[in-house]
């Protein structure tokens, strides 16, 4: 066993009286890959937020033992200083700048007084052979892509002289190839002596790379599982995630029945000017009432770019082709012809297009559909009140009350309160994109199960998604896209991964 870089014991923490960790005592040995996981709101990013100085001695309880000395962070520059480094799901880097200026951001190589410039992209070089990134270190992180963008931020990290790499949610926004690279990543910076952290999601990644495994739930630490006595399953990560067994996440449906097609589109063709090029090409594609159409491919593939389209096409692209609900022809020249039409698009990012985190559970609920609880162009309190209790009921939105503010919440209720909002505006038709981005295991079962109850009542449904287990476990027919176009329709007794990914790759 190795020797014990990191000890936390008996850390609580608490946000205006509510109990966001409670005792967690979480213990990770030198050179290994320890993943951290539990349910949205368990409070791993919390007990992380303490460990790097986000949130300084003095806010919590409990002891931090690092490296074998007890540390009293005040801020974020003083676990820096130690060798903590962590990144978060929403990168910091500076999209203007170049790759090199990011890598030394506030640790700049100096000459004398000044910057070494030639020197720091000398060193930039280094750190990106380190992260096997073969880019060239003048180019500015907004012409790479999300990948590439991952692996300069573990460069910066790389650059200060990391011992403890803390990833919160590293893959939730890459493509399969890109995870599969950046865990492999892991992996050879752990042959190398440096120690890693990574919350995650994805169970079949945690499985994959996990020495350790600790599982939070509800603030707590329920058990720490180890991989070298094959304690890390599936089944038993998920028993102790919700605490309870989930048999199966993907929920079947009974008596499937589908009626006419609510949506069809016949020839269509989406072409950014911005781009000066075509997104989607020649696309025909058709709903029927009461069914799940998965929409599979790799990143770019024109999936979301197809759903904009549809919905109202809010980028503004130049459309060619026919659009047919319930039989009749459409021209739909924005989102609010398209959600009069009864169409409902709910976006894949949630804290960019989706929701208004400044504001309160009922805000956002409401912010899609004030005329139905409008008079005269006043909003009825009361009523608005009445309905978002409702939506939190029926969604199961943990939260204290509609008063919660969004930007509080965890992501799967955020992603609940998303869904509440496009519900309101009562659809025939809802696109979901990405609808489980970022959420634990217990989430999602939620949200297919609901997904379940619209169709059962009648409600048609979209959904885009890069996990392929997901777009199998609930589609009842799946297109592929490829480059903007449908490379082929797969039935759900026919489909599986290869297939989907032998078109995707077309």
């Amino acid at each position: 066993m190795n020797p014990t870089i990191l000890e936390m014991n008996n850390i609580s923490k608490e946000f205006t009286g509510v109990k966001a960790l409670t005792n967690v005592n979480f213990k990770v040995n030198k050179g290994e890959i320890h993943c951290l996981i539990g349910e949205n709101g368990a409070g791993k990013s919390t007990l992380m937020k303490v460990l790097s100085g986000v949130y300084p001695h003095g806010t919590y309880s409990g002891d931090i033992i690092f490296d074998g000395s007890v540390q009293t962070f005040s801020r974020i520059s003083d676990s820096v200083k130690t060798g903590i480094a962590i990144i978060y799901q929403e990168l910091a880097l500076f999209p203007d700048l170049t790759v090199y200026e990011n890598i030394f951001a506030g640790n700049e190589v100096k000459k004398g007084a000044l910057v070494d410039w030639n020197q720091t992209i000398v060193r930039a070089k280094e750190m990106l052979n380190k992260v096997k990134l073969n880019v060239n270190p003048e180019v500015l992180i907004k012409d790479l892509g999300v990948g590439k963008q991952q692996l300069v931020e573990i460069a910066k990290a790389l650059s200060k002289d990391v011992k403890l790499l803390i990833l919160d949610e590293p893959t939730a926004a890459l493509n399969e190839n890109d995870s599969e690279n950046l865990l492999q990543l892991l992996r050879e910076l752990k042959n190398q002596g440096i120690t890693s952290i990574m919350i995650s999601h994805k169970l079949k990644e945690v499985i994959a790379i996990a020495d350790q495994v600790t599982v939070l739930r509800d603030g707590r630490t329920i058990c720490t599982l180890d991989a070298s006595k094959n304690e890390v399953s599936e089944s038993v990560i998920i028993k102790n995630m919700v605490g309870r067994e989930i048999d199966d996440i993907y929920p079947k449906r009974n008596n499937k029945q589908f009626g006419d097609n609510v949506l069809e589109i016949q020839n269509w063709t989406a072409f950014d000017p911005k781009l000066g090029r075509e997104v989607v090409k020649d696309v025909n594609l058709h709903v029927k009432k009461g069914e799940i159409v998965g929409i599979a491919g790799l990143m770019g593939s024109g999936r979301t770019e197809l759903a904009q389209s549809i919905f109202g096409n809010p980028k503004f692209y130049k459309l060619r082709g026919e659009l047919l609900l319930e039989g009749a022809k459409r021209t739909l020249k924005n989102p609010k012809d398209a959600i009069k039409a009864g169409i409902a698009y709910v976006t894949e990012d949630r804290k960019g297009d989706g929701l208004f985190l400044i504001q309160d559970i009922k805000q956002n609920i409401s912010a899609a559909n004030l005329e139905m609880i409008s008079s005269k162009g006043i909003i009825n309190n009361n009523e608005e009140v009445k309905i978002s209790n409702e939506y939190k009921g029926s969604l199961n939105i943990k939260a204290p009350s509609v008063e919660q503010l969004v930007g509080n919440l965890s992501g799967g209720n955020q992603q609940k309160v998303s869904l509440g909002k496009w519900l309101f505006v009562n659809p025939t038709l809802l696109i979901l994109d990405e609808p489980t981005r970022g959420i634990d295991v217990g989430a999602k079962f939620e949200i297919y199960t609901i997904m379940n109850k619209l169709i059962s009542e009648g409600m048609s449904i979209i959904m885009i998604s890069s996990e392929l287990s997901e777009v199998l476990g609930m589609s009842d027919r799946v297109y592929v896209m490829a480059e903007g176009e449908i490379k082929g329709e797969l039935h759900a007794n026919e489909a599986d991964q290869e297939k989907i990914m032998k078109l995707a790759t077309q």
